[in-house]
């Protein structure tokens, strides 16, 4: 008996059918897009280029000549044009802090004092031995002036003559002794005076009022640094040192410093040490500038961030930074033709200040560059002008 094939398979492939229905439904939707007036079109290249309707809003600027800095940068530390920490030449109750901490103190001021009286007494008694001892080498002259004529006539022997300049020999000595130990008594108790060597500001004290001190302890009773002047050391890399050396011997190079979160005009100072090597670690080499710091903006320990400025490159082509873009083959710039479609053009980046960067070879001044919107661009996309940018301006006017 045979199966009747429309009876049974009938159902499945009306579902079959249906579904291969939707299925083109679907595709035609999705192609819809791509057939009703495309954003893109192909030229007689087959490159692909927007249409006229989609231009891309850009900010443009024109390349300019000006005369730009060059300059290295760096980060470095402020560091105390002086550093001294004081310490107790004598040991001795600390009787007096004439200070609080961070205090600014002058040269001379005075800062501790030690109890004096122990070097006072020490003093006196050494005053004591030295008029002692004064007294009994006057008399040792006095008897070896009578010894001597007297053994000249043979009224004494010439031994107790010699005994008698002998006795004034070893008094003279121990006169010398007695005026050096008074001298030293006198240094003590001048020692209990502690003022400040150095012009600056007080550190934390770490021995305080009332305790016994130490001769020369290693831990010194507080730090004065000076602050102005004051140092700002920072490292450069060893390739620079070559340049480096050319314009300093030229004559001294300035350096400008901005520490963190500082909103003023750069403070400008003078490179004042190099270092005679070369850190072989690092492959840096350490150099010093001073800054008179007359506002004590710098601070000691504080980060800054350094510039360092070698020379001026004259006549430079500059465009805005934000222009160059990278990319496998190089540096390169987005230039706007009189059609305000873009070039893609290769350039050789020479170095940058700030906003602005300088361009060796490949772009001519006037020339009209992209700064914003390079995501969108590609070769021969046409542009509309947003804005122009203005950051060469600013750089110029920076100067």
């Amino acid at each position: 008996m045979k199966r009747c094939p429309a009876k049974h398979e009938g159902p499945r492939l009306s579902l079959l059918r249906a579904g291969r229905g939707l299925i083109l439904a679907l595709c035609l939707l999705f192609m819809l897009p791509g057939c009703s007036g495309s954003e893109a079109q192909s030229d007689n290249n087959g490159k692909t280029v927007r249409s006229e309707a989609s231009s891309v809003p850009v900010s443009v600027a024109a390349s300019s000549r000006k005369d730009m800095p060059v300059e290295v940068q760096a980060v470095g530390s402020v560091e105390p044009f002086a550093a001294v920490g004081i310490k107790s030449q004598v040991a001795g109750v600390l009787e007096k802090v004439n200070f609080r901490e961070g205090d600014p103190v002058k040269a001379g001021d005075l800062l501790f004092r030690i109890d004096p009286r122990p070097f006072d007494a020490r003093l006196h008694q050494a005053m004591a031995a030295l008029a002692e001892d004064r007294a009994a080498l006057d008399n040792a002259r006095k008897q070896a002036a009578r010894y001597r004529p007297a053994a000249e006539k043979g009224y004494v022997s010439e031994e107790q003559s010699d005994q008698a300049q002998t006795s004034v020999a070893v008094l003279a000595a121990a006169v010398a002794a007695d005026e050096a130990a008074v001298e030293s008594a006198r240094l003590d108790l001048d020692n209990c005076t502690i003022r400040a060597p150095i012009s600056g500001y007080t550190g934390a004290l770490l021995v305080d009022q009332g305790n016994l001190v130490k001769a020369e302890a290693d831990q010194p009773l507080v730090t004065i640094n000076q602050v102005t002047p004051i140092k700002v050391s920072f490292s450069l890399s060893e390739q620079a040192l070559p340049e480096l050396k050319k314009y300093l011997a030229a004559g001294s190079l300035a350096v400008q410093a901005v520490p963190d979160g500082y909103h003023g005009e750069p403070l400008v100072g003078r490179i004042s040490f190099l270092d005679n090597r070369v850190d072989a670690a690092t492959g840096t080499i350490r150099l010093k500038a001073t800054f008179a710091n007359p506002d004590r903006i710098l601070w000691p320990g504080q980060f800054v961030h350094v510039r360092l400025q070698l020379t001026t490159r004259r006549d430079a082509t500059v465009v805005p930074t934000r222009a160059v873009q990278t990319s496998q083959n190089g540096n390169f710039v987005y230039v706007v033709n009189q059609e305000q479609r873009v070039e893609l053009r290769l350039v050789t980046l020479g170095f940058s200040v700030g906003d602005a960067s300088v361009i060796e070879t490949g772009l001519a001044v006037g020339e009209t560059v992209v700064t914003d919107g390079h995501l969108r661009l590609a070769p021969g996309v046409k542009v509309s002008l947003a804005r122009a940018d203005t950051a060469t301006d600013k750089t110029e006017a920076s100067q």
